[in-house]
């Protein structure tokens, strides 16, 4: 398996980090050892995850191997999106434009706020009381 040709990407969001590795293959998804319809339980999810493979017509040539590790599913799911998109450009060159265009590319840099003193969570301020 070391001499077989294989894609690697990272992807982030929020606190979520996903290692993608694309192999010539017929099309195998697994999430940390996992089929993807058994990890990712939301129709949703799977849909936004297969999004880049269904942009570049490859989502039936490519195994797709993923470790995904911190946050939630929302955003492991979106990390492993990120992932296969950058994964995808060292498989063609050629991707770059349309998975730019679908802003596939792009970290995704929203972040939970952190907490401030004097505060109860990050904006949320005591109640006030005039006496």
């Amino acid at each position: 398996m070391a001499s077989e040709v294989q894609y690697r990407g990272t992807g982030r969001r929020k606190t979520s980090t996903a290692r993608v590795r694309l192999l010539p293959g017929d099309g195998k998804f697994l999430v940390n050892d996992v089929e993807i319809d058994n990890y990712f339980n939301r129709k949703s999810l799977i849909k936004d995850i297969m999004s880049p493979l269904e942009l570049t017509n490859t989502d039936g040539t490519l195994d797709v191997l993923v470790n995904v590790k911190g946050g939630g599913l929302s955003g492991q799911a979106g990390a492993v999106r990120h992932g296969i998109a950058r994964a995808l450009l060292e498989v063609d060159k050629d991707y770059r434009g349309p998975l730019k265009k679908a802003g596939y590319l792009t970290r995704d840099s929203r972040m939970v706020e952190r907490k401030k003193y004097g505060r109860k969570k990050a904006r949320k301020s005591p109640q006030f009381s005039k006496r």
